[in-house]
């Protein structure tokens, strides 16, 4: 079986669920701030730094922690500065 840590496209058609885990040095995101940026992680799984998928009973749970270069990248694409 694939890495269960890196993104898998086949294993992207069996997820079922998504968590988001913020790194300590994240800091204190505001809540709608770590609602977004899970959002934006999750549309683009595959740019994710830290990525695993989970075996459940119906499928895989996709967990990404974000870092915080996670962070600043997607904060920095948001504003225009790629």
């Amino acid at each position: 079986m694939a890495s269960l840590k890196k993104y898998d496209p086949r294993l992207e058609t069996l997820v079922m669920e998504r968590r988001t885990r913020f790194d300590a040095e994240c800091g204190d995101l505001p809540a709608e701030d770590r609602r977004w940026l899970a959002d934006r992680l999750h549309a683009a799984p595959r740019d994710a730094g830290s990525l695993e998928y989970v075996r459940t009973a119906t499928g895989f749970a996709r967990t990404i922690t974000a870092s915080r270069a996670d962070v600043e990248r997607l904060y920095r694409a948001e504003i225009g500065e790629d």
